[in-house]
């Protein structure tokens, strides 16, 4: 049986996943994590597991509508393949700070009259 949501162990480090290739990093961007949650048909979203013992996908038979595994309650807002992609990807990076040069003081132009 599934654990509840509370109680999935973390699968992420330093704010990104590891465990998938290409996977973004949401440090600095101001999103929080967002635990894995259970949506109505039983399924854990979110857990990086991707099987489920009362998912459709474990159960496909040529009965099954497709339609039932489509809408928000099967996408993790935080843990979906789709932050993988060079557009998600880019979004993230305008919701970071710039970093600014080294040496670079915040408030006094240090390099006036070098040049």
């Amino acid at each position: 049986m599934a654990k509840k949501d509370q109680e999935l162990e973390p699968l992420d480090i330093d704010e990104t996943f590891p465990h998938q290739i290409n996977a973004p990093s949401f440090k600095e961007t101001g999103m929080k994590r967002k635990a894995p949650f259970t949506n109505k048909h039983g399924v854990i979203i979110g857990d990086s597991l991707y099987a489920s013992e009362t998912s459709p996908l474990e159960n496909w038979s040529e009965e099954t509508d497709p339609a039932i595994m489509a809408g928000d309650e099967w996408i993790h807002p935080t843990n979906d393949i789709g932050w993988n992609t060079a557009e998600n990807r880019e979004l993230l990076e305008k919701m970071r700070k710039p970093q600014g040069y080294p040496f670079m003081h915040p408030t006094k132009d240090v390099s006036k009259g070098q040049d």
